[in-house]
């Protein structure tokens, strides 16, 4: 019997050739993108859920507010792991990273190359990380000084095998250290929020250890079965009056820590679950940049009614068609065919038809996989699709789909009575059906709001790229890893200086763009540090020409000059700053900051810098200040747009003559300001893409509505002809319930598009109004792509003979 079903539903395939096309397309488009969208959303959800204790782990995270500057950070001091686990027989261990934001240089051969992928980490890394060793010991792999761990593709980047256990890696631009490989361990999954292909020893980190007001370490604990992480907060409050305020003491006149916070100050810590690093943190300096839930949300969203919207699609269409199989169900009927039989065969036809659409869905994902990975970031191959994860969605999808594209139609054909529908007396209701209208109004209100969504997502874009942030970021050019140049720092940059094309240039490492160089620091107006007279700043060292360089204007004052020997105690803050700071004219005034031991550096105020966005335009502009300073990795010049590669050629030769070893590294200031808005310029042309699917597979729905309503009104249309009514007239008629479809889709979906897109843009501290123009565009070209759609149906029916129109039954 079952044989039989899919025998008739073939022939049908074939018999109705178009009407097959257009249900296999549509149901193939939304099948591709449910499936690819599925394995994007998957992926994301299990970020660091591969690690054997992952529901254990957390992350100790930070959270200061002093003098009017809040800071929400995912580090912490580098005691607090030790504390906690010494303290608390809940921590099971501990251990931390350390980046020093970025890589260093290994060498192969007699070359360097520059690694990104480096931090240090504790011993006791892989007691909390459980990443599969290929070599080695875990336990202690990185205990002693000068030792590393590598991943595999390192290890056989470098010697060409993996066993590596005992050989060597010379790391370093200006202090070049021997490290002893110790182990190799599996390659870190990349949906994981660090990535490192080389981990060294924690005991050769630079650094005075012991301060717990320095936040500069990533601190990782695995807590005991059962332990209830929330309640175990709570227990910061002790460590934070045991350890953190005796050393805050010492660096200001406080006496307790609720004068402290009565003046509105904060230093509170907490446990992150490792989990949801990914999608829900919203910390500064992440390892990684990470996502949103939101934009899972919004992509599930999306998939869920691509794929509704092409189902809805296979209804209208079979509708569409159902008055040419009336007399086929009527015959069958009569000749004892059950109801629930011909339920079966309906839903049998659309499971075929679901199945096909899926083998051709399974054929485009092939095809644009690397395309899709390249919009999204990801490095999915097509294997990923069958993996135990995936595949009870791959076996089940087809037959749920078909079912669910089926069930209506098949109900619908099934339940015509046999005698009306023999003598062509179908109910006169028929052509009037309410759900179909909805069905459509729907198709059209989502992409109507795909439509606006997709208008706002690139104005910000465009305001992004637009606004004046403060500084000029076009044709800066970065120079990294400078601290190769050893002594030749300054001789390089003068010689680069004398080129044609170079305007000026800057030796600091210090950029106004995010996972750049940043230190923050605490100044006082007074010698005496209170809770009342503080102030956090990031601290920047720059040179003389660090602000010409980049077009920065000054509010007041002046830029450091080498005409005044006293500018080494200067200091340049920020309109932010000297708002907080309360002074009416700052210049001359002094700060103060603590270095411990009751002693303090003062620096006396030369100039306020007009305000400049330094992090995303996602954050408000917050306090900052500027001291001459050397820097040690990172040098810029202003350059003319014209030959820019060529001129990058000659700084490269003259690098290559100063250090020939050493790799020369550069990249534009306004390719790593772009960097920042990653995520938004993805979503962006993933909203365009999809709203253009949905708009065709509504467009096809609509097809296939005017298709149903023409044939049903076929005698009609005929008879107005007969008695002079013209074509115009016949194509108003049939098109003007669709345009009140499609004006009742635009007034439900312009406020859901509204406040959703106001939302998403209360993520920007800087950001675009959402115009009432957008919301017109939007409907105007959703009235024209729907009257196109239904014009040419209708013209057809209006072309039509309509003698032979009313002869035929």
């Amino acid at each position: 019997m079952i044989r039989n079903y899919f025998k008739i539903a073939w022939r049908n395939l074939v018999k109705n050739k178009a009407f097959s096309l257009i249900n296999i397309f549509g149901l193939a488009v939304g099948l591709t993108c449910f499936l690819l969208i599925f394995m994007y959303i998957i992926d994301e959800l299990s970020f660091d859920r591969h690690f054997q204790n992952a529901e254990r782990i957390y992350r100790v995270n930070s959270d200061i507010r002093f003098g009017g500057t809040e800071m929400k950070m995912s580090q912490s001091g580098d005691p607090m792991g030790a504390v906690l686990k010494k303290d608390y027989p809940e921590v099971e261990q501990f251990t931390r990273l350390y980046t020093n934001y970025g890589g260093n240089y290994v060498k192969k051969g007699s070359e360097f190359i520059f690694e990104e992928r480096m931090a240090h980490a504790d011993s006791t890394f892989f007691d909390v990380f459980s990443l599969p060793i290929l070599a080695g010991n875990p336990k202690t792999a990185l205990d002693a000084p000068n030792t590393a761990a590598v991943s595999k593709t390192l290890a056989s980047k470098y010697f060409g095998t993996t066993e590596v256990i005992g050989k060597t890696l010379e790391i370093g631009d200006d202090q070049k250290t021997i490290y002893n490989i110790t182990a190799v361990y599996e390659d870190i999954p990349t949906n994981t929020h660090f990535n490192f292909d080389i981990l060294l020893s924690m005991d050769n980190v630079r650094y005075n250890f012991g301060n717990f007001l320095s936040h500069n370490f990533y601190t990782y604990v695995l807590l005991k079965n059962g332990t209830d992480y929330k309640a175990f907060n709570k227990k910061f409050e002790e460590v934070t009056s045991r350890y953190i305020f005796p050393q805050a003491k010492q660096l200001m006149s406080i006496n307790t820590m609720e004068d402290f916070r009565k003046s509105g100050n904060e230093l509170n810590y907490s446990l992150f679950p490792v989990t949801d690093i990914h999608l829900k943190s919203d910390r500064s300096f992440e390892i990684l940049a990470g996502s949103t839930m939101q934009y899972i949300y919004i992509f599930g969203a999306v998939a869920f009614f691509l794929l509704l919207i092409a189902c809805i699609n296979f209804m209208n269409l079979s509708t569409a068609k159902s008055a040419n199989r009336s007399k086929e169900v009527g015959i069958r009927k009569v000749l004892g065919t059950e109801k629930k039989t011909l339920i079966k065969q309906f839903i049998a036809e659309s499971s075929l038809t679901s199945y096909i659409s899926f083998i051709i869905s399974l054929l485009l994902i092939g095809i644009l996989l690397p395309f899709f990975n390249d919009l999204t970031g990801k490095s999915f191959s097509y294997s990923n699709l069958f993996e135990t994860r995936f595949l009870p969605v791959i076996l089940l999808l087809p037959l749920f789909v078909g079912i669910l594209a089926g069930y209506y139609p098949a109900f619908f054909l099934a339940s015509y009575k046999p005698i009306e529908v023999l003598k062509s007396k179908l109910n006169s209701g028929f052509a009037k059906s309410n759900l179909r209208n909805i069905l459509v109004m729907f198709q059209f209100t989502v992409s109507l709001i795909l439509i606006v969504s997709t208008v706002v997502v690139y104005r910000q874009l465009n305001y992004i790229q637009t606004k004046n942030i403060g500084f000029n970021k076009d044709q800066v050019l970065i120079i990294d890893g400078i601290a190769s140049l050893r002594e030749s720092k300054l001789a390089f940059k003068n010689e680069i200086l004398q080129m044609s094309g170079v305007k000026s240039g800057s030796l600091s490492q210090y950029l106004p763009v995010s996972n750049s160089s940043r230190s923050d620091e605490t100044f006082s107006t007074e010698a005496a540090m209170t809770e009342k007279n503080g102030l956090n700043m990031q601290l920047w060292k720059i040179d003389h020409d660090y602000i010409p360089t980049l077009n920065m204007e000054m509010a007041s004052g002046r830029n450091f000059s080498k005409a005044y020997g006293t500018d080494s105690s200067g200091i340049i803050i920020n309109e932010t700053a000297a708002k907080m700071l309360g002074y009416d004219d700052p210049i001359g005034k002094k700060l103060y900051r603590s270095i411990g031991n009751n002693s303090t550096l003062d620096f006396t105020i030369v100039g306020v810098v007009k305000n400049f966005n330094f992090e995303s335009l996602r954050e408000d502009i917050g306090a900052l200040c500027m001291v001459l300073g050397k820097s040690r990795n990172g040098m810029l010049f202003k350059i003319n747009s014209e030959n820019s590669q060529q001129l990058v050629g000659q700084i490269e030769a003259k690098w290559k003559s100063l250090v020939p070893e050493m790799p020369f590294s550069y990249r534009f200031l306004d390719d790593s300001f772009n960097e920042m808005y990653r995520a938004e310029q993805r979503i962006g042309k993933v909203a365009l893409i999809f709203a253009f699917l949905t708009i065709l597979i509504a467009c096809l729905g609509l097809f296939g509505l005017v298709t149903y309503m023409t044939e049903q009104r076929v005698k009609e249309i005929g008879i107005r002809k007969v008695l002079g009514a013209s074509e115009i007239s016949i194509v108003k008629l049939l098109s003007k319930d669709f345009m009140k479809l499609v004006l009742i889709s635009i007034c439900i979906a312009s406020p859901i598009a509204y406040f959703a897109m106001k939302g998403w843009l209360q993520d920007f501290s800087y950001r675009v109004s959402i115009e009432w123009w957008i919301f017109v565009l939007a409907g105007v070209g959703a009235i024209l792509i729907a009257f196109f759609t239904v014009g040419y149906q209708a013209i057809k029916a209006a072309l039509m003979n309509p003698i032979r129109s009313i002869k035929t039954e």
